[in-house]
C-alpha cells in the first residue's frame, strides 16, 4: 500500500512543501529512506519504532519504502518523524490515508510517541496561507505558527492522540492567538537593532521612519517589498 503526507522543509527563511511517500511491499522487513536526507532522518527510523511500538501500534513486517519529494531539496532535522509515522501508519493499513489529506504535519517524536519542539514552524505556517490545510505540529510550536491567524494550527501532544484527531474520535481546537499577545510573550524586553543580525535595508527603513515619521516609513517598504527584499 503507498500513502502520502504533506510536510514542509525550511530553506533559508522560507519554507517549501515536501510530500511524504511510503510504501509497503513485500520483501524482508526494513526501511529505507530516499530523497536527499541527512543524518538526522536517516535516523529517524529507530526513533519511529520505537513511539510508535510505545504507542501500541504494530511495526510493519514489510520492506518500507520512504521517499521525501522533491528529491532535489535537502531534508535536514528530525521534524520529518511524525508525518513519516503517520505515513508507515497508513501504509500498513493502521490508519486511511484519506484522514489526512488536507494535513500538513511537522513533529520530532520521542521514544515515547509524544512530540517535541521543531523549529521553522512560521515559515511552514506562512506557507500554508491560502491551501486550505490544516497544520498538526508539537504543541510547544503551536503559538509560533498560530500567528498567522488564517490557516487552523492544532497543537498535538503525542502520535495517539493525533490519530485519533484525524479519525475524530477526539478534537484538538484550532489555536486562537493575538500575535501582538504573542510578540509580547516570547520576545524578551531590552531587544535592539544591535541584536539583529543583517537585514541592513529593512533596518534602514524602520529608521526612516523613526527620523521622518510613518509616511516616508511606507514609501521606503514599498520598493522593499516590491522586489521581496522583506
Amino acid at each position: 500500500m503507498l500513502a502520502r503526507v504533506c510536510t514542509a522543509a525550511v530553506v533559508g527563511l522560507s519554507a517549501v512543501p515536501v510530500t511524504v511517500e511510503v510504501d509497503a511491499a513485500v520483501g524482508s522487513a526494513r526501511v529505507n529512506i530516499v530523497g536527499l536526507p541527512d543524518p538526522a532522518v536517516r535516523e529517524s527510523k529507530e526513533r519511529i519504532k520505537s513511539a510508535l511500538q510505545n504507542s501500541h501500534y504494530a511495526w510493519p513486517r514489510n520492506r518500507i519504502t520512504v521517499n521525501l519529494a522533491p528529491a532535489d531539496v535537502r531534508k535536514e532535522g528530525s521534524a520529518f518523524d511524525f508525518p513519516m509515522a503517520l505515513g508507515l501508519l497508513a501504509a500498513s493499513g493502521q490508519l486511511d490515508p484519506q484522514l489526512f489529506a488536507d494535513v500538513v504535519a511537522l513533529g520530532e517524536l520521542a521514544l515515547d510517541g509524544s512530540l517535541r519542539s521543531i523549529s521553522g514552524a512560521l515559515p511552514v505556517a506562512l506557507m500554508l496561507r491560502g491551501t486550505g490545510k490544516r497544520f498538526l505540529l508539537p504543541a510547544s510550536n503551536a503559538s509560533e505558527a498560530a500567528v498567522v491567524s488564517s490557516i487552523p494550527v492544532h497543537p498535538v501532544q503525542n502520535v495517539r492522540q493525533a490519530v485519533s484527531f484525524l479519525k475524530g474520535s477526539e478534537a484538538i481546537p484550532a489555536l486562537q492567538l493575538d500575535p501582538g499577545e504573542w510578540i509580547r510573550s516570547e520576545i524578551p524586553e531590552g531587544l535592539d537593532f544591535s541584536d539583529v543580525k543583517g537585514q541592513t535595508v529593512p533596518k534602514r527603513a524602520v529608521e526612516v521612519a523613526v527620523i521622518f515619521g510613518v509616511d516616508r516609513f511606507h514609501t521606503a517598504l514599498a520598493p522593499l517589498a516590491q522586489a521581496q527584499v522583506i
